[in-house]
């Protein structure tokens, strides 16, 4: 009976080692605890690390990651610094629902929305991300959203897939992380808005140059396996320079979020940082077809397992 017992103990360690990416490659995953992802290629732009899309910085000289999204549930095990992500009163994503009501307070006033910005379109490693150009240190001077008396500064936006935030059980193909800053640029608030096909281009999505494909693989080499008509994958995500939008393409798509909900929150990576006012759009933005595959094709699995509801204050005053 121990040759039957070994074969199968043998065939669930190797499955618990590896799971496909979406080009169906094998990509390693040990644990959290062994797994390196090249910082230069993690790129998180939550984590307000000097190298990620929300900074503008491409410094590869930083520490490898030691997280992944897939196994999101044990953070807090990997290191000391990330002991919010298991101890932490607020943490995010969580499910929202229509039970919870909607936002009678905290609504949110975008100003300089519908002035074109100029940034950097580029991949964080895990899907499409753009950075807005800004003097060095000055962040007043970038679209603004404000709310009660508080008044922050749109640093960049970074796209999720699937959806980080679940409404009433079901979970969006992406999600749009509008994320905010204070004058002095730490992470304030996130607007999230969900994506989902439907029969018409989002204008916001129409704007952007094609997408840059994720880096896959520990080796972060190029991909031997990527579908025909797709660019190869280097070893760094390409940066596209001086990109001009209209960020107020993504409020229309959601009627200016008049609609949602809000809590208090965190970041949605390690070091799982807490403090930042959480706005999830009621509406959900529509894409064609072609765009959300555009979307899936240049992302990878980048949602992080949802939080239990414990000090959130959903909705409240």
């Amino acid at each position: 009976m121990l040759l039957p017992f070994f074969l199968i103990t043998s065939f669930a360690v190797r499955s618990a080692l590896s799971c496909a990416d979406h080009t169906g490659r094998q990509r390693g995953h040990l644990s959290p605890l062994h797994i390196k992802r090249q910082a230069a290629s993690t790129n998180n732009p939550t984590t307000g690390s000097t190298n990620n899309p929300t900074t503008g910085s491409t410094n590869s000289s930083e520490p490898v990651v030691d997280w992944a999204y897939d196994a999101s549930y044990d953070w807090g095990a990997i290191q000391p610094d990330y002991a919010t992500c298991q101890t932490g009163t607020q943490q995010s994503p969580i499910a929202l629902s229509l039970t919870n009501g909607l936002s009678l307070y905290h609504q949110p006033y975008f100003e300089n929305y519908n002035s074109n910005v100029t940034g950097n379109w580029t991949n964080w490693s895990y899907g499409p991300a753009f950075t807005l150009g800004h003097p060095a240190n000055d962040y007043t001077s970038l679209p603004a959203m404000k709310w009660d008396n508080v008044t922050s500064y749109l640093k960049g936006w970074h796209i999720h897939a699937p959806a980080d935030h679940s409404v009433g059980g079901d979970r969006s193909k992406a999600e749009l992380h509008l994320v905010h800053v204070d004058a002095k640029g730490k992470e304030i608030a996130v607007l999230a808005i969900r994506l989902d096909p439907g029969t018409a281009p989002l204008p916001f999505l129409t704007q952007l140059p094609p997408m840059i494909p994720f880096i896959s693989g520990p080796n972060r080499g190029p991909s031997a396996d990527v579908a025909p008509g797709q660019p190869a994958r280097t070893t760094k995500p390409e940066v596209v320079e001086d990109v001009e939008m209209n960020m107020s393409l993504a409020l229309n798509g959601v009627d200016t979020v008049s609609e949602f909900w809000t809590y208090k929150g965190s970041l949605t990576s390690p070091p799982c940082g807490e403090g930042i006012r959480w706005f999830v759009s009621r509406a959900i933005a529509f894409t064609s077809v072609e765009q959300m595959q555009a979307v899936l094709g240049a992302s990878a699995y980048s949602a992080r397992q949802e939080q239990e509801v414990w000090l959130h204050e959903i909705n409240s005053a």
